[in-house]
């Protein structure tokens, strides 16, 4: 092991108690995408005390940032922190189900946990920075801030204004979601192609639906006149034309997916009048860009069509398209190669007292090793490669979407996956969602997966900056997969354009603060 991973490794666990601190804060803000003032707020802050140069709000998005810390020559690597939480998922960080104090449980909260990947990302980064300060190691560490990754909104948005055009190596991570995908690094199939939109129906005239209904009522008594279907009816039959859609072409191809959820307009209190506006979101998930655009072309088709049924109009607006990953077997070795180092998260004692306890709150026996087996062991990524594949088409090249894949195409990226508590189950047993939220809010149970997951990002960060034949190694087949690197013949460029602008000011659901206190954006009751 080298001095600059040993240093890595030892700011780690000496700080692992302001890690968790530091966790507990970002879990508890819990800010859905595009809203995460004050998780961003944070990170900034924290990062300028460390010493960082920081630019908040990068790209033109508010919640998003990029810290800098430079130590004279050498390369440009960087990683990044993600802190978006998911609506619909509130959940205390306790053994039982029910959500934080003083919030519905459709409120947001953290599920894969991006809290627990943003700290592990910023331990590694100030683990290397405290490196390269004892050691002098040369080079610029970057920490990207990346909001709104479940829209896949910010990546696509720093790569096509440069943010990434001077970086020669980056880490992502990410705490593992499904098995094999547990303690390793990505061998060849990365996620996916994905793309956000939102399609927007206005009815401004619905009372000239017909210039007079069949009793020759006047359409300025507009309570009794024949009006237009309106924006509600329009999206309602936009989205069975969808699901059409859905039935017909999933099943001819088995390789892409998408979900949707329909952005409130505040219109419940507007007596018998036609709703006029209505706002669906549509995540589209696929193999390729062409793929993704012929679902989109469709999506317009039937957007037209429903617009005439319910006499609107209709716009579609886009939040982001983000590119397929672009594998690096060189830096896939070498992350995990130092996954081999740190070794596989353990739970230990308290850990294990916490999963027993759900377990009885649950009413099944606690399980002597409650935790599922393959969560505290390494699988090789080449190994790994091999199971995944084998559930999947040959021609399929990638599997799911995450928009860490718009650095893979602007520099050798290793993907890794760190395991994230998960309890084994007996026999027939499956546990409700709630479980594998608190856990990741628990510090007991998480705290490992941060720990491990900061000293090997950590410890790839210090190999890109001081071993230059592992980075040209890595370089070389970034330029050989590419055709020629950067504009080489098989190198895709950011599918969004450099002047894109977020569309920050969409209908995203939020905390808020009213005459009533803070509260999530949709009002609930004691008695919920």
């Amino acid at each position: 092991m080298t001095d600059g991973k040993r240093s890595v490794f030892a700011w780690v666990d000496s700080h692992a108690a302001t890690l968790s601190a530091w966790h507990q804060v970002i879990w508890n803000y819990a800010e859905p995408a595009l809203r995460e003032y004050r998780s961003a707020a944070w990170y900034v802050q924290t990062l300028e005390a460390a010493g960082f140069t920081v630019e908040a709000g990068s790209g033109g998005m508010p919640t998003a940032f990029v810290a800098t810390y430079h130590n004279g020559n050498g390369p440009t690597v960087a990683t990044y922190a993600e802190y978006d939480a998911v609506p619909g998922n509130c959940q205390a960080a306790t053994t039982t189900e029910g959500p934080r104090i003083g919030l519905s449980r459709h409120a947001a909260g953290h599920t894969d946990p991006h809290s627990a990947l943003g700290i592990s990302t910023l331990g590694g980064a100030l683990a290397t920075k405290a490196a390269m300060e004892r050691l002098g190691i040369g080079g610029t560490l970057k920490l990207f801030g990346e909001p709104a990754e479940k829209l896949r909104a910010s990546k696509p948005i720093h790569a096509a204004k440069g943010y990434y055009d001077d970086i020669d190596a980056a880490v992502s991570f990410h705490p593992h979601w499904s098995l094999p995908l547990c303690n390793t690094t990505i061998w060849e199939t990365h996620c996916g192609v994905g793309y956000n939109y939102v399609y927007t129906f206005t009815c401004s005239d619905p009372d000239g639906w017909l210039a007079a209904d069949h009793t020759g009522t006047s359409r300025k008594n507009v309570h009794y006149a024949a009006r237009a279907p309106g924006a509600t009816d329009a999206l309602v039959l936009f989205y069975h034309l969808n699901e059409s859609m859905r039935r017909s072409m999933l099943p001819a191809s088995g390789l892409w997916s998408f979900n949707e959820a329909i952005l409130t307009a505040g219109q419940a209190t507007a007596d018998n009048l036609v709703p006029q506006l209505a706002e669906i979101d549509y995540m589209v998930r696929a193999d390729s860009i062409a793929q993704a655009d012929l679902i989109s072309a469709v999506m317009d088709n039937n957007a037209e069509a429903a617009a005439k049924a319910g006499f609107c109009k209709w716009r579609k607006t886009w939040v982001s398209k983000s590119r397929g990953g672009l594998a690096n077997h060189v830096l896939a070795r070498a992350g995990y190669r130092n996954l081999e180092l740190v070794g596989a998260p353990t739970w230990g004692g308290e850990a294990v007292q916490v999963a027993r306890e759900i377990q009885r709150n649950l009413g099944i026996d606690p399980l002597e090793r409650p935790f599922l087996a393959a969560t505290e062991v390494l699988m090789d990524p080449e190994a790994a490669e091999l199971t995944v594949r084998r559930f999947l088409p040959e021609v399929q090249e990638h599997l799911t979407s995450d928009d860490y894949t718009e650095y893979t195409w602007h520099c050798p990226t290793v993907r890794m996956y760190v395991a994230r508590p998960v309890l084994a189950a007996p026999p027939g047993f499956r546990y409700p969602a709630w479980v594998q939220n608190a856990l990741g809010g628990i510090p007991a149970t998480i705290d490992p997966t941060i720990r491990t997951a900061a000293k090997a990002v950590g410890a790839t960060l210090i190999d890109l900056l001081t071993d230059s034949d592992l980075l040209g190694a890595a370089h070389a087949e970034f330029v050989e997969r590419t055709g020629g690197g950067i504009g080489g013949e098989r190198w895709q460029a950011p599918l969004l354009p450099a002047d894109f602008k977020v569309p920050h000011q969409l209908r995203w659901p939020e905390y808020v603060t009213t005459a009533r206190g803070e509260e999530w954006c949709i009002p609930w009751r004691e008695d919920e």
